[in-house]
């Protein structure tokens, strides 16, 4: 009779224990978290929201099969004077955004915090300008304030 994988019996917790810690080094999730990457090397520093200066807008094209220039913005956070690439959500919505704006950024929701679909190495978006969310001045209800 060929031998078991994991060992069984009354003393065995510290053995299997020890064996999934083990395995679970293997895992992409757990290396991740346990190493505290996210903390480490993430320009918002584990945060889900940041504060920043629009300091330039570009247009970054999509990748194939795709064409267009989706429009973003050059923001240098507050917090730590790092410099990211953000997404202007919303037809349009980059005519409501100047330079020198105070905008807050979040995640885009790419797969483990990375860039979400067409738009290459762009991992935020915007959600505020100037205090006021953008969606709200997109749909007309409010004003952006004059600094």
């Amino acid at each position: 009779m060929p031998g078991k994988k994991s060992p069984s019996g009354l003393f065995a917790a510290r053995q299997l224990r020890s064996k999934r810690m083990k395995f679970r080094w293997s895992q992409k999730e757990f290396r991740r978290r346990a190493l505290r990457l996210k903390e480490k090397y993430d320009p918002l520093e584990g945060r889900p929201m940041a504060r920043g200066i629009v300091l330039e807008k570009v247009g970054v094209e999509s990748r194939q099969p795709n064409s267009a220039l989706r429009k973003c913005v050059r923001v240098q956070l507050v917090k730590n004077k790092k410099v990211v690439t953000a997404f202007v959500p919303y037809d349009g919505g980059i005519l409501y955004i100047d330079e020198h704006d105070e905008v807050i950024v979040e995640g885009i929701g790419g797969p483990m915090g990375k860039s979400l679909g067409d738009i290459p190495g762009v991992r935020y978006k915007v959600v505020m300008v100037n205090g006021v969310s953008l969606k709200a001045l997109w749909e007309g209800k409010k004003q952006k304030p004059r600094r």
